[in-house]
């Protein structure tokens, strides 16, 4: 498991382009036959992505966890990007297609990922924060989640968001989880940006190749940019501010973690904000 420190203000302040990569960035996600996994110290979150073949893939702890089983005091939410595939908890299996999602609850002792054609693999994409109480496990179909449209061509920001693992569908203890379409010839996901000073924020790009995203993050009075590449997640603390645009239109998986459920607990900023 990979280990990303918190970084504050200043130390992004001082960082290159390469700094920012290696500091904020995860790449290599999906490796065929692997389970990947990074802890981050923000809100100490666990990003993954597991991508079974022939054999079944186990999710495994780690010692940084202190744990006997990855879930013993966490909860986790996946999230397919690939092909069809399946999610076994404790032997119990959840079959998942392409953009369905999971919510594992704490306790759970045995989390097994497995596609159901190794030739179109499934990708699963996972974010995991501590959790306080066991709450039950949910699969979450595409058109189960809470649909909203946002945006304007006018803006080029026009998107369907789409909220999978939040209140009112899944409990949870601190996660929230879902995904954002962007409408064909649209490029910014969100724009003014905003902030959330009560949680931190995970973004994961996809369905972009061959095209970039510029991850925009930092202070408003000194943003920062990064671009990003299909299957690339990057993390924002509480006090970074988080947008981006394509080379085209793409997909990305948010997910939240922190002391706060509600979606819309945000810290809106204004083009006059930035500089």
């Amino acid at each position: 498991m990979d280990l990303r420190p918190s970084t504050d203000r200043e130390g992004l302040r001082r960082m290159g382009a390469q700094d920012i990569r290696e500091t904020f960035v995860i790449a290599d996600l999906f490796q065929p036959g692997l389970v990947s996994m990074t802890y981050v110290e923000v809100d100490r979150a666990v990003v993954g992505g597991a991508t079974p073949l022939d054999a079944p893939l186990p999710l495994p702890t780690d010692r940084r966890l202190a744990a006997q089983y990855f879930c013993e005091r966490r909860e986790v939410g996946v999230f397919n990007i690939g092909g069809a595939g399946w999610i076994e908890l404790d032997g119990q299996r959840h079959d998942l297609d392409r953009h369905d999602s999971l919510y594992v609850g704490r306790g759970v002792r045995e989390v097994v990922f497995g596609s159901a054609s190794p030739t179109d693999p499934a990708r699963f994409y996972f974010v995991s924060y501590p959790a306080h109480a066991a709450y039950p496990s949910r699969r979450v179909r595409k058109d189960e989640a809470k649909v909203i449209h946002a945006g304007d061509p006018k803006t080029a920001n026009q998107r369907v968001i789409r909220q999978a693992i939040r209140p009112g569908i899944v409990e949870t203890c601190q996660l929230v989880m879902g995904f954002t379409e962007l409408a064909p010839g649209n490029v910014w996901n969100t724009m003014p940006p905003h902030t959330h000073g009560r949680r931190s924020e995970i973004y994961m790009y996809f369905d972009a190749a061959p095209a970039r995203v510029m991850h925009i993050m930092g202070e408003p009075s000194e943003p920062r940019t990064v671009f990003m590449d299909d299957g690339e997640a990057v993390f924002s603390p509480s006090w970074s501010m988080h947008s981006g645009v394509g080379t085209s239109d793409y997909r990305f998986v948010w997910s939240m973690g922190g002391e706060n459920l509600d979606f819309d607990d945000m810290d809106h900023l204004t083009l006059a904000d930035l500089r």
